[in-house]
C-alpha cells in the first residue's frame, strides 16, 4: 500500500497552472504560425492577383511552362500569347508566371 500512495500525484491544485501553461504555449506556436507562414502566404497571393489583374496588352510575359510572348488579346480567363510573328498561343492567366519589364530584358 504504501508504495501506491507514494506514486500518486500530489494532492493540490497544481492542475490549474498546467492548464495556463499549455493554453499559453498553443498560443505562442498559433502566433508562430501565422506570422511565418501564413501572413506571407496571403501577402504573395494578393501580389499575384495584382500581377494577374494588372496585364495589359502588349506586356512581355513568361508562362509557367517557360513560353516567352508577348500579350495580344486579354479576356476574362484568358490571354492570347504571340509567341512569333505567325504563333499565336490561348492560355489561361493563371498560367502566366511573370510579367517581365523594360528594365528585365525582353
Amino acid at each position: 500500500m504504501e508504495t501506491l500512495l507514494a506514486m500518486a500525484p500530489p494532492a493540490g491544485g497544481g492542475g490549474s497552472s498546467n492548464l495556463i501553461s499549455t493554453v499559453v504555449m498553443f498560443g505562442a506556436i498559433f502566433l508562430i504560425f501565422y506570422f511565418m507562414i501564413i501572413r506571407p502566404q496571403q501577402k504573395r497571393a494578393k501580389e499575384r492577383e495584382k500581377l494577374l489583374s494588372n496585364i495589359q496588352k502588349g506586356d512581355k510575359v513568361i508562362t509557367s511552362g517557360g513560353l516567352h510572348g508577348t500579350v495580344v488579346f486579354i479576356d476574362e480567363k484568358t490571354v492570347l500569347i504571340q509567341v512569333t510573328e505567325t504563333v499565336k498561343l490561348k492560355y489561361e492567366r493563371s498560367a502566366i508566371a511573370t510579367v517581365v519589364t523594360a528594365k528585365e530584358g525582353s
